[in-house]
């Protein structure tokens, strides 16, 4: 029997001549947090959207728990809790009220109902403002009711989009520590984040999407491994000119322990290197940049990180994908109003 307790192979989706997916696959084990990195628009919700039954394919194969999420998706509904990126719950009940009436839209009989909502009440931390009209919840309580509103029933699987977006330290670290005890008790659960530290801080697996696509999967730890080396990012001036950039760029190449160096544009035109492990790496660096009359702006080294994982698979970071897709999110917006002007 089959240990992966969600299977997406070849998944694809359009939206009129938009490509949101294509052909995205990866595996979740059971008992296992699965991640799925990247910036916003990569169709990280796209997919989500298949997996949960609100979005039909356009292709491909999507199982949970052995069951299609295409011809069986009541059955898969049953399988799965879903915690949407934006929380939507009534302002005027009780948190108590909500689950109450999220738990009857669940058919969970009476005799247990009110056993299961203390249960995950003290389990989140809720205790204290169950009995307060939801419109007074700050926005971590909220996301909080709605993480438990998707557990009422025991779900075997766990969906969660973003759930760390526009939390306070205090909520994301207790939303964290909660996800991990799920874990521990043999749930498997999903989330999609473009978030670094939360995925490395939780995922045992992950596949980072990029413009529809995965362009990396595996244990965060053996991604970052494949790539071998430390990291230094160099600034020689907060904004360098080409000509020096490419200067440096040249008599560093020549140094025997940097294997790689990628010029970032949108980072004013620093250079990220990979160098074999060193104590005098800097060092060295500083003294080669001094002899060819280079100041140093900014240096540091790192060990790899899945921003540098994203930058080795794409040519930019994470941090420069979000900053693109907010531009173009805006020329399509003023574009559209320009029409309508």
């Amino acid at each position: 029997m089959s240990s992966d307790v969600i299977v997406v192979e070849k998944l694809h989706k359009n939206y009129g001549q938009v490509q949101a997916i294509k052909n995205i696959s990866f595996r979740v084990k059971a008992g296992e947090i699965f991640g799925l990195l990247g910036p916003n628009g990569a169709g990280k919700t796209t997919t989500i959207r298949c997996l949960t039954t609100l979005a039909k394919p356009d292709g491909g194969e999507v199982l949970v728990g052995g069951v299609s999420a295409i011809t069986q998706p009541k059955k898969v509904r049953e399988i799965i809790g879903y915690v949407a990126q934006e929380v939507a719950i009534d302002k005027v009940l009780t948190g108590r009220e909500l689950l109450n009436l999220q738990a009857s839209l669940y058919h969970l009989p009476a005799s247990c109902r009110k056993e299961r909502i203390d249960q995950l009440l003290q389990l989140l931390g809720l205790q204290e403002y169950c009995d307060r009209q939801c419109g007074t919840y700050s926005g971590g309580i909220r996301k909080r009711l709605d993480l438990a509103a998707g557990l009422l029933h025991k779900p075997k699987v766990l969906i969660l989009d973003e759930p760390s977006v526009g939390l306070d330290i205090e909520s994301r670290m207790i939303i964290w520590d909660f996800l991990r005890q799920l874990k521990k008790s043999g749930t498997s659960v999903l989330i999609t984040s473009h978030y670094l530290e939360e995925i490395d801080a939780l995922a045992d697996s992950l596949a980072i999407i990029d413009q529809g696509e995965v362009i990396a999967q595996g244990s965060p730890s053996s991604l970052k491994d494949r790539l071998g080396g430390d990291r230094i990012t160099l600034r020689i001036r907060e904004f360098t000119p080409e000509s020096e950039v490419e200067t440096a760029k040249n008599q560093l190449s020549s140094l025997p322990f940097v294997q790689e160096i990628i010029i970032n544009q949108a980072q004013g035109n620093s250079l990220n290197l990979i160098v074999k492990p060193q104590n005098n790496s800097l060092t060295t660096i500083e003294k080669t940049l001094t002899e060819a009359n280079l100041p140093i702006f900014s240096i540091s080294q790192s060990r790899p990180s899945l921003d540098d994982v994203y930058l080795a698979a794409t040519g930019r970071t994470l941090m420069d994908a979000e900053i693109e897709g907010i531009n173009k999110r805006d020329l399509k917006a003023e574009k559209k109003q320009a029409m309508r002007g």
